[in-house]
């Protein structure tokens, strides 16, 4: 008998193949000795895992890389593709990218493209330790590339929540007029992101929101009290006293956003799986 899916288990699901996975292009670009394993190469690789209640038995997101530039295919099952890691089921899908667990997925075409599945492993590992770091890197650079992370995947988080119908989020979003909420961080324009909802509709966004000023900014000061916050180690009223924080706009709703952008982390960290299911 398979392992029981939850309705948790489908929201952290959706999290980490909508919009966690995606991230490996962005850790692929932004880090030069990563990039150059790619270079000249051109291949299809994807994450799946078997549901059966899945359109085609399995939910998956595959990149098609050309010529070492990677494209992401979010959502899509690629039925022939050069490598794959296929796990049995959704919670060990879950269990392995959140860092909760080790099972392991079958793995296709490794053998046929041994360097390639390396690069993809030595890419999937840097991407999986900043993610699942407990602690701030000591590297600039490294604390800038996890903000950028954080920033993509945490709004990324809450809209496919709305979208699969949380409860607490899509109520929000239903009752929600046309506002756009972002998050950056003085001085470092590439690490800007925001969310858009309206009226039970939400949508992501990279880089500055392009229509008007949004509803509300989230601005930090420094990568560092970025982190500080976004892994628990601050605390956003006194971030806020000592102008690490700035909250443009309408800081009455700052409360609102950072309790959903912590239930984004909670999934994608399995937080949740300590919670007591209720069905």
């Amino acid at each position: 008998m398979g392992k029981k899916i939850t309705k948790n288990d489908l929201y952290a699901a959706r999290i980490f193949f909508n919009a966690a996975l995606p991230l490996l292009r962005v850790v692929v670009e932004s880090r030069p000795d990563l990039s150059k394993l790619f270079k000249g190469k051109s291949f299809v690789f994807q994450v799946s895992a078997l549901y059966v209640r899945a359109k085609g038995g399995k939910m998956a997101t595959h990149f098609v890389v050309e010529d070492g530039k990677f494209t992401v295919k979010v959502n899509e099952v690629h039925l022939a593709p050069d490598i794959e890691l296929e796990f049995y089921n959704l919670k060990d899908f879950i269990l392995f990218f959140s860092g909760r667990g080790k099972p392991l997925p079958q793995i296709r075409g490794a053998a046929s493209h041994p360097l390639i599945f390396a690069a993809l492993l030595r890419s999937l590992l840097v991407m999986a330790g900043l993610l699942q770091a407990q602690d701030a890197p000591k590297r600039l650079q490294d604390q800038v590339l996890l903000v950028k992370l954080y920033f993509y995947l945490l709004p990324a988080g809450i809209s496919q929540l709305n979208k699969a119908g949380h409860e607490k989020i899509h109520q929000w979003a239903l009752q929600s007029p046309d506002r756009a909420y972002a998050f950056a961080v003085t001085g470092y324009p590439a690490l800007n992101s925001y969310l858009r909802v309206k009226e039970g509709n939400s949508k992501a966004g990279r880089g500055e929101y392009p229509r008007c000023k949004p509803f509300l900014t989230l601005r930090f000061d420094s990568p560092q009290h970025a982190l500080d916050i976004l892994m628990g180690k601050g605390d956003m009223i006194d971030y806020i006293a000592q102008q690490y924080l700035t909250v443009e706009g309408a800081p009455e709703f700052a409360a609102i956003i950072g309790d959903y952008l912590f239930t984004v982390g909670d999934y994608a960290k399995g937080l949740y799986l300590d919670w007591k299911e209720t069905e």
